[in-house]
């Protein structure tokens, strides 16, 4: 796995978080405190989107975990930001421990 691998994945999720934060009106952090505490939908049909969303949302919390440590690692190979934007930014791929 490379870092764009992570932050495309990243990206992806967003924007399906989004979808289903539009679709029921509540950021993705306020629903998943809600559904760990055991809330339930009010809607049967409702609760296959809900386990969607609580999964996605733990798999978005692991990749942005992922990028976060990739990031301290390559920092300290690499001490200037700038020097991993741009290899980033030329498309370099940078493998991650996974």
């Amino acid at each position: 796995m490379t870092l764009d691998d992570i932050l495309q994945d990243i990206h992806v999720l967003e924007q399906d978080l989004q979808t289903y934060e539009r679709k029921y009106g509540v950021l993705s952090e306020t629903f998943y405190e809600s559904y760990r505490q055991g809330e339930e939908p009010e809607d049967d049909a409702w609760v296959l989107d809900w386990s969607a969303w609580a999964g996605m949302y733990e798999i978005w919390l692991r990749r942005r975990a992922q990028y976060q440590a990739a990031i301290l690692k390559l920092q300290t190979q690499t001490p200037i930001l700038v020097d991993i934007i741009g290899r980033t930014a030329r498309r370099e791929s940078i493998p991650v421990p996974v």
